[in-house]
């Protein structure tokens, strides 16, 4: 048991590095577009060029953790995130800042697809789904500490500083990275894995309807979120006339809610069955943020009736996002790798598609947003009843498909 918490510490930390780089600058976006004098949509391509690193660059890292261990390559990206992090203090334009915010995203994916593969290396089923919660309670501190240390920062400092926060947080991990997790994938585990096997499981993977199915159901819940995380500072700060520390505790009580009925996925894996909890959460989730978006269109866009409905719905969440991914893994164990980092792949990038669409109809009311995170939650739904409706009791997880072979 103390090993299990401990690996759940170590995880959970390395797993925040990327989530502090997004979370953790997001009070001072105005500051920033200020300060370098360009758009708010320019700034917030800032955000999704750490996004689009993080998706495209896990499925080099993937087969790398397969090949070389876990470890290794996880100490190449901590180095690169902190590069980034620099780069982004001292970045002169906002094209810079894209950039380096770009490098830095290269970086933290590393932090954020190997630990799920070291999850798997260790447990399957509801064990694996309990860890998962656990390093979610961790990961999950960082939505509610990182804006509001942005917001202290920025105030007594400036906007720059926070990337040379981030960069000692970089460096801080890999000390973490060294000194605290153990080597999961054994040489003997190795041999098979090569380019070429990668190349041929991922072709595999993408013909599991099953994998895809789960993976995008996942997906469509943090695209919610990430949209939410790139234009709620705008519309809480702006629209509503919220100070950047009161932002912060808001936005801190939706990941309080997430992190909240994340660790209530263990007891419900084992009574009801992976399948069962990710089905009815994402249905839950499709039903608050549709009811939301009616009230919105209605003319009931109170900041407390958004915050409300958002604490509520990104609740829901924390049960699909761990156990959705859990499921996605549990039937590849020998390519563990491979199979985070198309999941994480295809999470990222269709956050970043869909944070983009949002973007490009914001205008500055709650109802571009509020109408992207309600398709998300529809979406999730669907996929959710496609995939797993008609199964969601059978066995362990519901998983029938064999694991693709190295």
């Amino acid at each position: 048991m103390a090993n299990f918490a401990r690996n759940a510490v170590v995880l959970g930390l390395l797993t925040a590095v990327g989530p502090f780089a997004i979370d953790m600058y997001l009070p001072a976006l105005p500051d920033i577009g200020a300060d370098l004098h360009t758009e708010p949509g320019m700034v917030q391509f800032s955000v999704l060029a750490l996004f689009a690193a993080v998706g495209l660059c896990q499925v080099i890292y993937g087969p790398l953790s397969d090949m070389f261990g876990r470890r290794r390559p996880l100490f190449v990206g901590m180095v690169l995130y902190t590069i980034g992090g620099i780069g982004c203090a001292l970045a002169p334009s906002v094209e810079m800042l894209i950039a380096m915010r770009f490098l830095q995203g290269v970086g933290a994916c590393a932090a954020m697809t190997i630990p799920r593969a070291v999850v798997r290396d260790l447990h399957t089923g509801p064990d694996a789904a309990q860890l998962m919660s656990l390093v979610m309670l961790v990961f999950s501190v960082s939505p509610m500490l990182a804006p509001l240390l942005g917001s202290l920062v920025t105030e007594f400092a400036g906007w720059r500083e926070i990337f040379w926060v981030l960069a000692g947080l970089g460096v801080l991990a890999l000390a973490l990275a060294l000194t605290a997790l153990p080597e999961t994938r054994p040489p003997e585990a190795r041999i098979a894995s090569n380019w070429g096997s990668a190349f041929s499981n991922y072709g595999r993977l993408l013909a599991d309807r099953r994998f895809l199915g789960v993976t995008l159901i996942g997906g469509f819940g943090m695209s919610a979120f990430f949209s939410y995380i790139t234009g709620g500072s705008y519309l809480f700060i702006d629209h509503f006339g919220l100070s950047p520390i009161q932002f912060s505790a808001i936005f801190a009580s939706n990941a309080f809610a997430f992190i909240g009925m994340a660790q209530l996925n263990g007891w419900a894996a084992r009574r009801f069955g992976l399948s069962r909890v990710v089905l009815t959460a994402a249905t839950a989730f499709a039903c608050f943020t549709l009811l939301l978006l009616t009230l919105t269109l209605l003319g009931r866009e109170s900041l407390v009736v958004l915050w409300a409905m958002l604490f509520v719905s990104f609740g829901t969440l924390g049960l699909v996002v761990p156990t959705s991914a859990v499921l996605a893994l549990d039937d590849h164990g020998p390519i563990a790798g491979t199979a985070s980092a198309l999941l994480g792949t295809t999470q990222m990038l269709l956050g970043a598609l869909v944070t983009a669409v949002v973007s490009l109809f914001a205008d500055g009311s709650p109802l571009p947003l509020v109408s992207g995170i309600a398709a998300c939650g529809g979406m999730a739904a669907l996929l959710a009843w496609l995939t797993l409706g008609r199964r969601s009791g059978r066995g362990r997880g519901g998983n029938t498909v064999p694991a693709p072979a190295e």
